[in-house]
């Protein structure tokens, strides 16, 4: 029987264990999706407590706390800490299978040097150690980034963001680690939403331009996106029920922009035909550009109404969604290849049943532009775990070029979040390794080691064009 999380953990043959220590492991991490705040970082701010640095905005465990019976209270309540703390070893010791209690005790090892097993029991233990440790400064926000040896970040920004973190960072030469934002438009493309118009009158303002039709958000679209890549912007990102295709003339986006904007009532075509209209508008422009568009679909958000009353988005309560059309997908990224407009693409769904249209589609708009110009995005958020992993990579092996995949995100609002990337290798590494030893592919350490860390790391530089 192994030990727990011993220095082999995941990799079950020889092959995996050598290319994991002797190539995956030493490689930076790019994080080119994640939800840190960076005023955090700008700020270099140093945590209280292992609760705060551990549960704060953490919906991962937020569900699983509710899933175990914990009262609200203690979750996003006003329960001290320490207390909240001792809820969440309660509730690990019983999460067998879960990848949070991976996750969560590689972080303990990684950044508190903790070699035990957190539970009820040892509550107290890990409390007093790991907030001992959070008194020094390698345990800031930079520290942790440093530490964990990343080298670039991509924050996730709306276009009314002043970016004023970001600036601050870039001008201090003390942090050497890049800080990019990230274009999320998702506000001006959800038209049906009640906040809509709201955040029109913001992004008039904050552009100087009276959004007053269509081509005029398209001007303001523009001018904000512009003054993005002004401060690094490689990355645009979109939330998305599903990828539509439902196309209209110009002279009906007016029409339906105006509809809406003097407060009628659109019907779902209406909806879907703006979203198609932004959404090609928006991947023209990012080809323009040479920006990479990712594009995340198939969710189904804020499904507890009573909860979401109490307290709003991003609480835990999304599900996968399993309505999506393979169909509306290629329409859509034909429409802008037809037009040679068609940017480097990933395309991310939350339901794993979709990884083997998503690996049919893409291929059919790879070129020589690019290596595997059109990308499957990694296992995403409801998925990345060990299943969900070796899911996404078998699919896309089975049927892409697993060798010029970009490899994993934290996606994450945590700055511990960063050991995501060596239980992902593990699994790469096992997953290759066990292929090489079944005989399925030479033992050719050269290009094995190769084409791991290209996943690890080396894809991702190529691929978004950063300067490292």
């Amino acid at each position: 029987m192994k030990n727990f999380l011993d220095k082999d953990f995941l990799l079950s043959t020889e092959t995996a264990k050598e290319l994991f220590h002797k190539h995956a492991e030493k490689k930076p991490i790019l994080d080119y999706h994640c939800h840190i705040d960076p005023k955090e970082i700008a700020q270099d701010r140093q945590f209280e407590n292992i609760s705060q640095v551990w549960l704060g905005g953490d919906h991962y465990k937020w569900r699983q706390l509710r899933s175990n019976g914990v009262e609200e209270k203690y979750i996003t309540g006003n329960a001290p800490d320490r207390e909240k703390f001792q809820k969440w070893a309660e509730t690990l010791e019983r999460a067998i299978g879960n990848p949070l209690y991976h996750w969560s005790h590689l972080e303990l090892r990684r950044y508190f040097g903790y070699e035990g097993v957190l539970n009820s029991e040892t509550a107290e233990e890990v409390w007093t150690l790991c907030n001992k440790k959070l008194e020094e400064k390698s345990m800031s926000a930079r520290g942790m980034i440093k530490q964990s040896g990343v080298t670039l970040i991509c924050t996730t920004d709306d276009p009314v963001d002043n970016l004023e973190w970001h600036k601050k960072i870039k001008e201090d030469k003390s942090f050497d680690v890049q800080v990019l934002p990230a274009w999320r438009p998702d506000k001006a493309l959800n038209i049906e939403k009640p906040g809509f118009m709201d955040y029109i009158i913001r992004l008039s303002q904050i552009s100087n331009i009276n959004i007053n039709s269509f081509s005029a958000l398209k001007e303001a679209f523009q001018k904000r996106l512009e003054f993005f890549i002004s401060l690094g912007c490689r990355a645009t990102d979109h939330a998305l029920e599903y990828i539509a295709y439902v196309p209209s003339s110009e002279k009906e986006q007016e029409l339906i922009f105006s509809k809406r904007l003097s407060g009628g009532v659109l019907t779902k075509e209406e909806e879907l035909k703006y979203k198609t209209a932004f959404m090609i508008f928006a991947g023209e422009e990012y080809f323009k550009n040479d920006l990479v568009m990712e594009l995340h679909y198939g969710c189904k958000r804020n499904n507890n109404t009573l909860v979401f009353d109490k307290l709003g988005p991003d609480t835990g309560h999304d599900c996968i969604d399993n309505f999506a059309s393979g169909a509306q997908m290629a329409d859509f990224l034909d429409a802008l290849d037809s037009s040679g407009r068609l940017p480097q693409t990933i395309i991310y769904s939350l339901n794993p049943n979709d990884n083997a249209v998503i690996g049919t589609v893409l291929g059919c708009f790879q070129n020589d532009s690019a290596l595997s110009k059109v990308q499957q995005g990694a296992a995403w958020w409801f998925n990345d775990h060990k299943t969900g992993i070796i899911e996404q990579l078998t699919s896309l092996a089975n049927l892409g070029i697993l060798s010029n995949f970009i490899g994993m995100l934290t996606d994450s609002r945590s700055f511990l979040s960063y050991t995501r990337h060596e239980y992902f290798r593990r699994i790469l590494c096992d997953l290759i390794g066990g292929w090489v030893e079944n005989g399925e592919y030479p033992y050719d350490i050269k290009m094995l080691s190769k084409i791991v860390s290209d996943i690890s790391y080396d894809n991702a530089v190529r691929y978004f064009k950063f300067n490292l």
